[in-house]
């Protein structure tokens, strides 16, 4: 039963860190952005799980691309 905690817990940390990330974009809560995607998923029978995954994929994919630099010395 603790391997299925160990699981659990870093599955929430990478998914919330999305809905987090989007939010803070949006400038509104983080639960308000997790609610619409779960309403999402339950409405369009996995069409906003799909939506969350590549969003996800894209921030990921984004962070890679562009790093934050704090100098002109960083290149």
């Amino acid at each position: 039963m603790n391997i299925f905690y160990r699981i659990l817990l870093y599955f929430q940390k990478r998914g919330y860190y999305v809905c987090q990330r989007i939010a803070d974009r949006l400038g509104i809560r983080a639960r308000i952005v997790r609610t619409t995607f779960m309403y999402l998923t339950f409405v369009t029978v996995g069409f906003g799980f799909a939506i969350y995954l590549f969003i996800a994929f894209w921030m990921g994919i984004k962070d890679l691309l562009y790093t934050k630099r704090s100098s002109v010395f960083d290149l």
